[in-house]
């Protein structure tokens, strides 16, 4: 199935503990390039989330952004290091005694010194659990928007592939006309030169002409890539390089048409050719 690079996802849930969002964007890349923004709770879950985006993301520039929020009534314990309390008032003590200074020392003082107040340990198995959940869910979606922007880019590229086979049917049917055309320019050309030429002589040189201009092997090989592109595009893999690669040989196919036209009319499929082939390319370089 084709599937874009380029989507955006977003997921969020509510929970006793407090508020949790993953936001997934991405645009067209060469590779798969995995950019994670996570709160300092969830930091140590970083490897297990590239793990999972990895599993099923090939191509893309992916943002990955999570964001949590706990609850304003849901604070956490504080907890006193009472040795350090204990150091600090004798430390305190003994610069009084030095000092021969009576100051006293105010309980708010010593909370505000550091180390005196530790945070209660937040549990964070839950929000971890929750939080690879949440990533899953958001995946799901993320991709299902990469599958429908992908089947667009499919039936645009498909319709292009019609507009190159009528145009490979067309030069096809004009070749004879061609010839026929360069036989007559040929002839009026020597009508007005007022030379005599053996008709033997006139066969061969029309013959050479039509070895230069046969454009056989470029339409069979524009055909064969045309239908490569039809077949790769159902194909249920990563499917972008192929296809990128496989515009670079219609190109190349449409540069050697150009470089053999005899006439405006060959001259004319050549570019619209190229036109399609391009608008293609452009299409490509957004699938995965």
């Amino acid at each position: 199935m084709v599937k874009s690079m380029t989507a955006y996802g977003h997921t969020e849930i509510r929970l006793e503990w407090g508020e949790l969002s993953c936001e997934l964007r991405s645009v067209n890349h060469r590779y798969l390039e995995l950019s994670m923004r996570l709160p300092g709770e969830l930091r140590a879950l970083e490897p297990k989330l590239r793990e999972i985006l990895s599993a099923r993301l090939k191509r893309g520039k992916v943002d990955c952004t999570i964001r949590l929020k706990s609850n304003d009534n849901q604070t956490n314990a504080l907890n006193l290091n009472k040795p350090a309390i204990a150091s600090l008032i004798n430390a305190h003590q003994e610069i009084q005694q030095i000092l021969s200074s009576d100051t006293q020392l105010k309980p708010l003082d010593i909370l505000k010194w550091p180390g005196i107040v530790v945070e209660g340990e937040k549990d964070l198995e839950p929000i971890q659990a929750a939080t690879i959940d949440l990533l899953n869910t958001t995946l799901n979606d993320f991709i299902e928007t990469r599958q429908r922007e992908g089947e667009k880019l499919k039936a645009a590229i498909l319709q292009r592939c019609e507009g190159i086979e009528k145009i490979q049917i067309s030069v096809n049917k004009y070749r004879p006309q061609m010839m026929v055309r360069l036989r007559d320019r040929l002839q009026t050309k020597l009508d007005e030169m007022s030379a005599e030429v053996d008709p033997q002589r006139l066969e061969q040189e029309l013959v050479f002409a039509a070895q230069k201009l046969d454009v056989t092997e470029e339409l069979d090989r524009l055909k064969a890539h045309i239908e490569e592109v039809k077949a790769v595009l159902n194909r249920d893999e990563a499917i972008g390089r192929r296809l990128d690669f496989l515009m670079q040989e219609l190109n190349r196919e449409a540069n050697t048409l150009g470089s053999k036209s005899y006439d405006t009319e060959t001259s004319k499929n050549s570019v619209d050719l190229k036109v399609l082939i391009e608008q293609m390319r452009e299409q490509v370089q957004n699938i995965e």
